[in-house]
């Protein structure tokens, strides 16, 4: 067995490609395609699942890949306690669906980034069962998902809660619903300005589905993730609902080009969730990178204002899981 067979399909399984990870590392596919059959073979496991649409880790892959990792990151410090020049770049891969990427994420992976400077990152914007589908599979090694107070916490995962927030409209500074303290289902429904929600799949889609009771505005948007629907507020196109941490802090927000309102006689709790794969061994990058998480959401925590972010909502408290 080789360091490079161990590279090779980790590099598979995160890009989940045949073809991408050979022009990554910049070997020929046909190269890397029989240094993996090699593995396989030696294992007496078929790692991969290939086909025409790529190549996925297969059940007993996923099992032995928390070893793969381990072994490389102890090559890794091998090579860094020989010299830091031979040391190579790993990735860690975080699954969002992008409510508080700006306030919590982004200080995240700059204290990551200061201990593990070789250490590459990469955020992927996806809806939750695309999330919960990559960690089961090794693409991901943590995911930042929401759920509602409630909510079923899948089995096969550790869930850390980062946060605990309350819907709220997000709105312009200027807009007519500005001017009231509080929004109620009927400014959202007999007012002019157009909603833009969440489309299907993702928690404050099905939110504001409960919320309206069925009902439609006049006009509305869809769009995927908290991101692009503050964007879409702060150019004029209409009011979203997102959790308030989601707002609270964002640069846009900071900048005046965006404001919130709480709904009224609304007490829904919104929870954003760190989740990864299940498992006793974890690779210490993403163990890290996750304990970053822990500790900036404790910080952002404490800068956000109303009773869903009072002490005691436990924003680093870890569940086992249980069945969906």
């Amino acid at each position: 067995m080789r360091i490079e067979q161990l590279e090779y399909i980790a590099a598979v399984t995160r890009l989940g490609s045949l073809r991408r990870a050979a022009e990554e590392l910049h070997v020929s596919q046909p190269a890397l395609s029989e240094t993996v059959r090699n593995l396989e073979r030696e294992l007496g496991v078929d790692l991969l699942e290939r086909k025409r649409s790529g190549a996925r880790m297969s059940a007993e892959g996923r099992e032995l890949l928390p070893h793969i990792i381990n072994v490389l990151d102890a090559v890794d410090r091998l090579r860094g306690a020989a010299g830091e020049q031979h040391r190579i770049s790993r990735m860690v891969r975080v699954g969002t669906v992008n409510a508080a990427t700006v306030p919590l994420l982004i200080p995240a992976v700059q204290e990551f980034r200061a201990a593990h400077p070789l250490t590459q990152v990469e955020v992927v914007g996806a809806q939750q069962s695309e999330i919960h589908r990559a960690l089961t599979e090794g693409g991901f090694d943590l995911g930042l998902v929401n759920q509602l107070d409630g909510d079923d916490v899948p089995a096969d995962f550790e869930s850390a809660q980062l946060l605990c927030g309350r819907p709220v409209l997000c709105l312009r500074p200027d807009s007519p619903l500005a001017s009231r303290a509080v929004v109620s289902v009927a400014d959202l429904l007999d007012g002019d300005e157009a909603l833009i929600a969440m489309r299907s799949g993702y928690v404050m889609h099905r939110y504001v589905h409960r919320l309206l009771e069925g009902h439609a505005p006049s006009f509305s948007y869809s769009t995927d993730g908290a991101e692009m629907g503050k964007l879409m507020v702060a150019e004029g196109l209409g009011v979203t609902v997102l959790p308030d941490f989601s707002v609270i802090g964002d640069p846009l927000e900071r900048r005046g080009a965006i404001t919130h309102r709480p709904l009224t006689d609304d007490t829904t709790r919104v929870l954003l969730m760190l989740q990864r794969r299940r498992s006793d061994s974890v690779p210490r990058a993403a163990h890290d990178l996750h304990e970053a998480f822990v500790r900036r959401a404790r910080e952002l925590g404490g800068k956000l204002t109303g009773p869903a972010h009072a002490p005691g909502t436990a924003p680093h408290r870890v569940t086992r899981g249980s069945p969906a």
